[in-house]
Parts: C-alpha cells; sequence; structure tokens
C-alpha cells in the first residue's frame, strides 16, 4: 500500500487565533479533507501577526494554502481539483458530482447577499432583498427537483427527497455551497432580521440535513466570528 501523504491545511484564523476563522474558501477546502478521511495537520493563521514562516511559504497569499508533501498549493480552485485527482478511489472517496447542474447550484446567491447586506440606503432594500430572495427560491427548486436517479428508482416521483445537492452523500458543490450559506444565514439575522423563509422547504431540509454532519457542523466558524467580520461591510439600514 503507498504510503500515506504529509499533507498541511493553513486557514485563517479566529479573532483570539485559537479557532477557525470566518473564510469560505478555508472551510471548504477543511471540509474536502475530511470528507477524504485524509490524515492532515489543520494551521489557523493570525494574518495580524503571520509568522515569517508562512511569508516564505506563500508569498503574497491569503490562506487557505495546502502543502503536500512538501508542495505549496495556493489557488483554492486548483486544490480542490489536485485533491480530488490525487485522493482517488479506491482508498478515498470520490466527491466530484455526477450531474453538472449540482455544480451550478445556487451559484449567484452570494453576490445577490452581498449586495443586499452592504447596502445602508432603505429606498433600494425591497429591491435588493427580492433579487436574493430569488436566488434562494431557484436553489430551492433545484433541491426540491427529483435527480435522473431518483426518477429512476421512482419514475412518478414529483418531490426530491434527497439529503444533499447531487445526492445522499455531500460532495464538492456542497463543500463550495455550505459554507456560503452559513455565513447568509448567520448575518442576515442579524442586520436585516431576515431568516431564510420556512417555505422554502428544500432548502430549509438541505440546512438542516447538512447541519447534522460532523464534516459541515464542526469546521464552521463561530457565528461571533462571522458577525465580527462582516462588522466593517454590513450595514443596518438608515432610517
Amino acid at each position: 500500500m503507498a504510503q500515506a501523504p504529509k499533507i498541511e491545511l493553513f486557514v485563517k484564523a479566529s479573532v483570539d487565533a485559537e479557532s477557525v476563522g470566518n473564510c469560505p474558501f478555508c472551510q471548504r477546502l477543511f471540509m474536502i479533507l475530511w470528507l477524504k478521511g485524509v490524515d492532515f495537520t489543520l494551521n489557523t493563521v493570525d494574518m495580524k501577526r503571520a509568522p515569517d514562516v508562512l511569508k516564505a511559504l506563500a508569498p503574497g497569499s491569503q490562506p487557505p494554502f495546502l502543502i503536500y508533501n512538501g508542495e505549496v498549493k495556493t489557488d483554492t480552485n486548483k486544490i480542490e481539483e489536485f485533491l480530488e485527482e490525487t485522493l482517488a478511489p479506491p482508498e478515498y472517496p470520490k466527491l466530484c458530482c455526477r450531474y453538472k447542474e449540482s455544480i451550478g447550484a445556487g451559484e449567484d446567491i452570494f453576490r445577490k447577499f452581498s449586495a443586499y447586506i452592504k447596502n445602508p440606503n432603505p429606498a433600494v432594500n425591497d429591491m435588493l432583498e427580492k433579487k436574493f430572495l430569488l436566488t434562494l427560491v431557484k436553489l430551492n427548486m433545484y433541491l426540491e427537483t427529483p435527480l435522473p436517479y431518483e426518477l429512476d428508482q421512482n419514475p412518478n416521483a414529483n418531490k426530491s427527497t434527497r439529503l444533499f445537492l447531487d445526492g445522499e452523500s455531500l460532495t464538492l458543490a456542497d463543500c463550495n455551497l455550505l459554507p456560503k450559506l452559513n455565513i447568509i444565514k448567520v448575518v442576515c439575522k442579524q442586520y436585516r432580521n431576515f431568516d431564510i423563509p420556512a417555505e422554502l422547504k428544500g432548502l430549509t431540509c438541505y440546512m438542516q440535513n447538512a447541519y447534522k454532519r460532523d464534516e459541515f457542523r464542526q469546521t464552521c466558524p463561530h457565528d461571533s466570528e462571522i458577525l465580527l467580520a462582516y462588522e466593517p461591510v454590513a450595514k443596518y439600514l438608515n432610517k
């Protein structure tokens, strides 16, 4: 059997420099390595006091970055591709999606959320909220629509019962989307008193299923960390 790789993941540290900070890209890679079931070392990087050794390892880079058998990798998308290709079956599970539609599901949500949450002007709040809400509705529709494998099992199914974006298992698509949805849930509640509508049953179930999984729940930053990160940019509406 091949020797296990030596992997170190460097992620943004929290304010107390102990736990993980608010960074959906860091959480994405953290989740992927956890789901792969590979041994790895997690290093939190305090960006205010980043030691010289890190500057030497990845000069000019922000976490996340990865050292794989001594080789430094700094681009999140390329790291994801590399891990999927290198940590492959039969030793490690495959995490790529079966359906290409799953990869793009919810891709515009974070952009619309950012416009909504950073806006201080009440006059355009409703319009921005509506655009943001439409992206959630679109994702909900995808989650509620049966995928081909479900229709193979039950041709009369008119509503999906799957747990995650692409099926019953967490995939790369979930690792990308779920950290962003967690940020959205926390920040919207604080700054707009906005909850993901309970009527969006597919999305609500999806989030509930995700929080039951250690690979997601235990890689999330604390809510207080997320709010602290958004404090300078999120705007309370000026009445």
